[in-house]
C-alpha cells in the first residue's frame, strides 16, 4: 500500500493511493496515519478495505508528511561508505545517531525555508523508514518486522551550525521545513529489499546525488536493532538513514542552496519530492 496524508497544514486527512494513482480518502476508516494504524494489525485492516469503496479525492491536494504524530525523528550520519569517503572522515564503527526536531517535518512538496542568517544550507536525499511495532532491544534478524514502511526524506542542514564552530547537529538540522517526508509511506510488502534502492537528487535540473542503498554501512535492520538498544521505538517514529555522495558541502566548489533553488528527490518505488527554497520573511 501507498499511504498518504493530504490537505492543508495541520488539517491533513488520511488516504491511500489506488492502482490507478488516484488518492482515496481514508478518513471514514481511520483518523490518521499514526499510532495503532501503523501496527501490523492496523495495516492489515487497511488492506482489507477495497480502494474503490473509498471516495476519490478531487484535484491536486497538498500532500503532508505521510505519517502523523511522530514522537521521535532520528537521522544517521555518514552512513554511506562513498559519502563518508568524499568527506574524508573515517568510516563509522557504530551508527552516528542524531535527533531532528519533529517540528521540522513538512510535506514532500512544501517550500524549504531559508532564514537570512543561514548561508550554508545543504540537501541530502535519504531513505526514511517508519516504525510500526514497539521495538526494544530487538535482534537484527527480526528487526525489519518492526518497520511499517518506507518513504523519501530530505535531511536539509545548515552546515555552519553543524561543524566549524560551536555547532550542534540538532540545531543544524531542525529549522522549520528541514524535514520533508513523502510523498507516500510505502508498506514493507512493496519494498522487499530496502538495501537495493536507487536514490537521486537534482538541483535546478542538474544531477547532484546518485546512489544506492546497497552502499549503506548500517542497514535498516541494523539501525532498528542498534537504536532499540538505547531507547524504545514506538509506532510512528521516523528514521532517515543517511545520504549518498554528492552533497553540496563536499563538492569543489561547494554548492549551497538558496532562495529560488529547486530540488527534485527520487527513490525507486517511493516516488518523488519537489521543493523550492524560499526566503523565510518571518525570520
Amino acid at each position: 500500500m501507498k499511504l498518504v496524508r493530504f490537505g492543508e497544514v495541520g488539517q491533513e486527512k488520511p488516504g491511500l493511493v489506488d492502482a490507478d494513482g488516484a488518492i482515496r480518502d481514508l478518513s471514514g476508516i481511520v483518523d490518521d496515519i499514526a499510532g495503532d494504524v501503523l501496527t501490523p494489525g492496523g495495516l492489515q485492516r487497511l488492506r482489507e478495505v477495497a480502494p474503490k469503496s473509498l471516495p476519490v479525492v478531487d484535484g491536486n491536494p497538498r500532500l503532508g508528511a505521510p505519517v502523523g504524530e511522530v514522537s521521535k525523528f532520528f537521522g544517521i550520519g555518514l552512513n554511506y561508505r562513498d559519502h563518508a569517503e568524499e568527506t574524508g572522515l573515517p568510516i563509522p564503527e557504530v551508527p552516528i545517531v542524531f535527533v531532528k526536531a519533529t517540528s521540522c517535518i513538512s510535506g514532500p512538496n512544501d517550500p524549504v525555508l531559508a532564514p537570512p542568517d543561514f548561508k550554508r544550507m545543504d540537501y541530502e536525499v535519504e531513505l526514511g523508514f517508519v516504525i510500526g511495532s514497539t521495538a526494544k532491544r530487538v535482534p537484527v534478524e527480526s528487526a525489519l518486522d518492526y518497520v511499517a514502511g518506507y518513504c523519501i526524506g530530505n535531511d536539509v542542514s545548515e552546515r555552519s551550525l553543524q561543524k566549524g564552530g560551536p555547532g550542534e547537529w540538532i540545531k543544524a538540522k531542525s529549522y522549520d521545513s528541514f524535514g520533508p517526508l513523502g510523498p507516500w509511506l510505502v508498506t514493507t510488502d512493496e519494498i522487499p529489499d530496502p538495501q537495493n534502492l536507487d536514490l537521486t537528487l537534482d538541483l535546478n535540473g542538474e544531477r547532484m546525488q546518485t546512489g544506492n542503498t546497497s552502499t549503506m554501512i548500517f542497514s535498516v535492520a541494523e539501525l532498528v536493532s542498534y537504536i532499540s538498544k538505547y531507547m524504545t521505538l514506538v509506532p510512528g517514529d521516523v528514521i532517515v538513514t543517511g545520504t549518498p555522495p554528492g552533497v553540496g558541502m563536499a563538492r569543489n566548489p561547494r554548492v549551497f542552496i538558496k532562495p529560488g533553488d529547486e530540488m527534485v528527490l527520487r527513490i525507486a518505488g517511493l516516488g518523488e519530492q519537489h521543493q523550492i527554497v524560499v526566503a523565510d520573511d518571518a525570520a
